[in-house]
């Protein structure tokens, strides 16, 4: 397994989330300057759409619409002909901004939250799961979360896995074909981590970006953790994604630190540093 160091391809940004891999760009959100964005693998980026409460999560239906998560307000909007279009008002559910998301084979979304306004001084208190139908409906997927965060699906579409990130761990539930989730099990307790943003790999293993240590993990079921990445000096992960024409570069976002004070710095970007194991599930 690769352990060399991750490479810049993009600086002088905000704070950057959401990664995905879609028709041979990487695409992210740029929070504080409310941008949606796409590079090359050369580095050539494009703004897609600005978001004005914030973007975050990202993810296509199967038609090849793009939804976006936007943060402050709390809804799901989907991109049509370069418009904003709300699909759902989540704020009902979520207790607290809303952050990253998965959508499913079908075009449903499940979309974490907060839990509570950390940026407030409000106290943590858990999280429910929202998932928003292809039609915009919407329901509690699960509930008692520790901040959910980054979320994959198997290949099979059989288990959705979410990262708590303050609860320190990777959960893992059974997916029904009609978006039901049950069976919840710890797919690897990492206490002393803080798990942000994941994505999963051909063999099953998650790659996680550990929002308060300086390295990217490769973790298996069960907790055993079997390649670390550490990040350039002073940086810290808050996503991953496995891209290229073989899924096998893994785009990182990064930063000094997180919160509002980030956008003063513009000191985050976009790494990518190359690994053995192709991706695999969704996104």
């Amino acid at each position: 397994m690769s352990t060399e160091s991750p490479r810049a391809l993009l600086r002088a940004l905000t704070f950057t989330e959401g990664p995905r891999w879609h028709q041979g760009r990487l695409w992210f959100s740029d929070f504080y300057s409310h941008r949606v964005i796409a590079v090359t693998p050369e580095g050539v980026a494009e703004t897609i759409v600005t978001v004005p409460n914030q973007p975050s999560g990202l993810g296509w239906r199967p038609d090849g619409t793009l939804l976006i998560v936007s943060m402050l307000d709390r809804k799901l909007m989907r991109l049509d002909g370069g418009v904003l279009v709300e699909v759902a008002d989540m704020s009902g559910l979520a207790g607290g901004p809303c952050n990253d998301m998965v959508v499913d084979a079908v075009g449903r979304a499940f979309v974490g939250n907060f839990g509570f306004d950390r940026y407030a001084g409000e106290a943590e208190r858990p999280a429910t799961l929202v998932r928003v139908e292809p039609d915009g409906s919407l329901a509690a997927a699960t509930t008692g979360l520790m901040f959910p965060n980054g979320s994959v699906i198997t290949p099979d579409g059989k288990r959705m896995i979410i990262a708590e990130t303050m609860g320190q761990r990777l959960t893992s539930f059974a997916l029904s074909a009609d978006g039901l989730l049950s069976d919840r099990t710890v797919f690897a307790d990492l206490k002393g981590h803080f798990p942000d943003g994941i994505c999963l790999d051909a063999e099953g293993a998650i790659w996680v970006a550990d929002a308060r240590g300086p390295a990217l993990l490769r973790v298996h079921e069960g907790g055993q953790i079997s390649a670390r990445i550490a990040m350039p000096e002073g940086r810290h992960a808050f996503a991953c994604m496995l891209g290229g024409d073989d899924r096998r570069d893994l785009y990182v976002c990064s930063a000094p630190g997180s919160g509002p004070a980030a956008a003063a710095k513009r000191q985050a970007g976009i790494d990518v540093v190359r690994v053995d194991v192709p991706g695999a599930g969704l996104p």
